[in-house]
């Protein structure tokens, strides 16, 4: 039999323009415009809001595919209900006949479609640069890499130690009907079955677990602290690899996590109390954190800013949002960031280099540049996560030690 073909509502659909308007003309992020749309009708059920929801981040996703087959060259605001109903032909939805869809020609959609498969840009919606890029990298993993990029990210639990194990965890989340199964990479964290509101739960708001993907809860891992250590987190941002390096160490030794935003490090005060960490100190970088820090560190871990291509499933508007040229420059950020945190580690001291990109340009290239620059350093490790070969998010690690 059949199945019906699946219908959409004006007020949903409206909800969906709208976030795509703030998403791609007015420069904002789609985790941030979905949360405030979601949190704008209380009237809409469990489905609306999954629709909505997931509407946008696939039309996000498929953008120059979708406004390929829609035969828009340079979308502007007003083409956004003709992307839209190009999107819902795709996906098997029944078109209204509104006035919004009057321009759409489902034939010419099914013609265009099929065109859109000759080119791999086009087909996996990627700007032209970044094919290039990855093809001139991965080669023929590249095709593989792409499709697991364009998937929709699995949602990983971290458990935080210093209040319950993994099983218990597991546990007391299957009596409030939440389903997860372990995963053999990580000896913390939970992959979540089903998608759910879990900020809500009193499992969270009691800091038993953190939502993080299994590939960044590695980089604490990665870094391996000793009890009692001197650790400075230089990048911390709103804290999530800081609170698992303090419950890796069992709250003993001092992490400062330091960042340029304050509001962040606001954040991870916040988070710091609710996970019952007690070994972390917030630090603005100011002009003279560094030299007040020289030579303190026993572990030091910079998850320095960068481009970001490595977390694309869970941010896909960044493909849209970052150029060639931002990716060079980043890279000038990120040496600096090394030549001058790097005064923070003490002789002997163990750094730790991380980004969320899976190009050399920002990863392993970086480090090489840095050993030339640097010779008491040498590398002990590095690893490379991948979306396609790991299932996670895309990230590198490199450990260095000081001689």
């Amino acid at each position: 039999m059949n199945q019906s073909p699946k219908r959409i509502h004006k007020i949903l659909t409206d909800a969906v323009i709208s976030g795509l308007e703030e998403i791609f003309f007015k420069n904002r992020k789609s985790d941030q415009v979905v949360g405030e749309l979601l949190k704008s009708n209380k009237k809409w059920g469990k489905r609306d809001r999954s629709f909505i929801a997931e509407t946008i981040y696939e039309v996000v996703r498929w953008w120059r595919k979708v406004a390929f087959v829609a035969d828009v060259e340079k979308p502007e605001k007003e083409d956004l209900w003709k992307i839209v109903g190009t999107w819902f032909v795709l996906n098997d939805y029944e078109l209204p006949k509104w006035e919004e869809f009057a321009e759409i020609d489902i034939e010419i959609i099914k013609e265009r479609a099929i065109k859109a498969e000759e080119t791999r840009a086009i087909r996996e919606s990627i700007p032209d640069w970044m094919d290039e890029m990855g093809e001139a990298y991965f080669g023929y993993d590249w095709d593989y890499e792409l499709k697991a990029l364009n998937a929709p990210a699995d949602v990983y639990l971290r458990t935080n130690t210093l209040k319950i194990n993994r099983a218990d965890l597991q546990r007391a989340l299957e009596k409030r009907e939440i389903a997860t199964e372990q995963i053999a990479a990580t000896d913390d964290a939970l992959q979540l079955i089903d998608r759910k509101n879990l900020k809500t739960n009193e499992v969270f708001r009691k800091g038993f677990f953190e939502i993080q993907d299994a590939g960044s809860q590695l980089i604490a891992e990665f870094v391996n602290p000793t009890k009692g250590s001197f650790v400075i987190d230089a990048c911390a941002g709103a804290g999530g690899k800081s609170l698992h390096l303090a419950a890796l160490m069992e709250n003993t030794g001092k992490i400062r996590s330091m960042d340029i935003d304050a509001k962040k490090l606001s954040e991870l005060e916040y988070r710091a109390k609710r996970n019952g960490v007690k070994n972390i100190s917030t630090v603005p970088i100011e002009r003279e954190t560094t030299a007040n820090y020289a030579g303190t560190a026993d572990y030091l871990l910079m998850d320095v800013p960068c481009s970001g291509l490595g977390v694309l499933r869970r941010n896909p508007d960044a493909k849209w949002k970052i150029t060639a040229d931002f990716v060079e420059k980043i890279q000038a950020t990120q040496a600096k960031i090394l030549r001058d945190y790097v005064k923070m580690l003490k002789p002997d001291g163990t750094l730790v280099y991380a980004t969320c990109s899976i190009f050399p340009q920002e990863n392993e290239e970086q480090v090489k540049k840095f050993l030339s620059d640097n010779p008491d350093f040498q590398l002990i490790e590095e690893k490379h996560l991948t979306p396609h070969k790991n299932g996670f998010d895309g990230f590198y690690m490199a450990k260095l030690k000081r001689k």
